[in-house]
């Protein structure tokens, strides 16, 4: 229970989280944790007490509860009906549905993540890029989840490796001047990652250039060969998007794309995978991590379906994608069309998968796609100085496995999300 607060002395902004275990590395530490909602980040907790001598304003004992830095998704389409592959049809409206699906993505644990635009023709991009860019500038905790940067999936793919991405829109790059003319050259400040396959066009050589725009490149949707994926990592490539789905197999003479988590640790990209039971066997999530565990970033590659009745819906390109529960096929097919889960299933699948501790999985959600994305001390931990967003979690045995609640959500050290 919070402690008493006297009414003389004037609020500091200060809390002090105790009875806690928190995630540090790959131990739970039980340790206070002091957070501060005038500047929105987490505290040096001696600093603040023996030399401000600042008092906090509450004291909240959790009981022994987890406490683990906010989730962050980057490879989120949308969910409960707002897809960011859609074109903005009125401004005012648009920003609306954003603001609200930004607060009810809270209630799910994620604080932080990367809005994603699926392979689109170039006037899309170009109307929904704006209003898709990083959105924490206000470190307003009312504002909800955070959007980091846009991620624009496609149109840059192998035609034979497109999924459910339209044919019809996919393109050819020979220089980066055909990236600006697609996504719009003032919109390049708004994305933070491009998934594209190396092989097609002059797309590898273009790389450095992407890296210069501070725009991360990720080997996706490709027929590349380990060469081929091995010389986009030389030339930049930081990360695989959801690794093994549209792409080559794993084959014992040529290990296509996953073979380059055998390079020196040193050059091994970052690679994201959907641990939603539908995308990939469990086994398979099993070999990914243990072949690099410090690479690897859960994703929900989430719909705008997610959150959703079943059914069947409209899709972007006149197409239809059928949910049955946590299945999402396109209309008239077998081919998997994103997914519905989220991030707090993946980890909880992954924890019942796999021999991983709750702080080796809870890192694939938060330190691992920080450093993924250049926010290593800012986003997705709980040292000092970082962004004081973080989750409180309770633990679960049952006949299933055991799986981690969100009881609360805290966002720039504000509570904004409890569990009833």
């Amino acid at each position: 229970m919070p402690a008493a607060v006297s009414p003389e002395r004037p609020r500091s902004g200060i809390t002090r989280l105790t009875g806690c275990r928190l995630v540090k590395g790959n131990t739970l530490v039980e340790e206070d944790l002091w957070l501060s909602s005038v500047t929105g980040r987490i505290l040096r907790s001696q600093e603040v007490f023996y030399e401000h001598q600042a008092a906090p304003d509450e004291v909240i004992d959790l009981g022994g509860r987890i406490v683990s830095p906010g989730f962050i998704d980057v490879q989120f389409n949308g969910a409960f009906g707002f897809d960011f592959s859609q074109a903005p049809q009125d401004p005012v409206s648009h920003r609306k549905g954003l603001k609200e699906l930004n607060k009810r993505l809270i209630g799910t644990g994620l604080t932080s993540y990367l809005p994603t635009i699926t392979s689109q023709k170039p006037e899309l991009y170009h109307s929904a890029l704006p209003y898709l860019g990083p959105s924490g500038a206000a470190r307003d905790a009312d504002e909800g989840a955070e959007s980091l940067g846009a991620h624009v999936e496609g149109p840059f793919l192998s035609p034979t490796k497109n999924g459910i991405h339209s044919p019809e829109v996919l393109q050819s790059a020979t220089s980066f001047a055909d990236l600006e003319t697609c996504y719009g050259a003032h919109n390049l400040p708004n994305i933070k990652k491009l998934t594209a396959a190396p092989e097609v066009g002059n797309m590898t050589s273009i790389i450095p250039e992407v890296v210069k725009h501070n725009i991360i490149f990720s080997i996706g949707h490709t027929e590349a060969t380990y060469e081929e994926a091995s010389a986009a990592v030389a030339s930049g490539a930081k990360m695989i998007t959801h690794l093994f789905n549209a792409m080559k197999p794993l084959h014992h003479r040529n290990p296509g794309v996953f073979g380059i988590l055998g390079h020196p640790s040193t050059h091994t990209p970052f690679f994201g995978v959907i641990a939603d039971g539908i995308h990939l066997h469990p086994t398979t999530v099993k070999i990914a991590y243990a072949a690099h565990p410090e690479g690897m970033i859960l994703v929900t590659d989430a719909m705008s379906l997610a959150g959703l009745p079943d059914g069947t819906y409209n899709w972007t390109n006149g197409e239809s994608i059928v949910k049955k529960g946590s299945n999402l096929t396109l209309d008239g097919t077998d081919k998997i069309a994103g997914g519905c889960a989220t991030l707090l299933d993946c980890v909880n699948n992954f924890l019942n998968w796999s021999n991983a501790s709750i702080p080796e999985a809870v890192r694939a959600v938060t330190i691992t796609p920080a450093k993924m994305l250049g926010l290593e001390g800012v986003k997705g931990s709980l040292e000092a100085d970082a962004d004081a967003d973080l989750l409180v979690l309770s633990e679960e045995v049952d006949a299933e496995g055991k799986r981690l609640l969100v009881d609360q959500v805290w966002k720039f050290g504000r509570l904004v999300h409890e569990r009833s």
